[in-house]
């Protein structure tokens, strides 16, 4: 079984990319035009980013308590 540092460094790593990948989103958002299939792209662009943010949320909750030692039920 691998120990808390292992899980730790593997959450931050993984917090990294959805960082990168929120980047990403917001430069084609920002990227945008006027037809509507761009507005259609930027739904569906919006929904990602929600959705990745939400993501980076529990990830960064979860590297909080791996960084404490705590043994807390996670927040809900």
């Amino acid at each position: 079984m691998k120990g808390r540092g292992w899980i730790r460094e593997r959450r931050i790593a993984e917090a990294t990319q959805v960082r990168d990948q929120i980047a990403k989103l917001e430069q084609e958002l920002l990227a945008g035009g006027g037809d509507h299939r761009r507005r259609t792209k930027f739904h569906d662009i919006g929904h990602q980013l929600r959705s990745h943010k939400s993501r980076l949320e529990r990830l960064e909750r979860c590297i909080s308590a791996l960084c404490n030692g705590s043994k807390q039920a996670p927040a809900r």
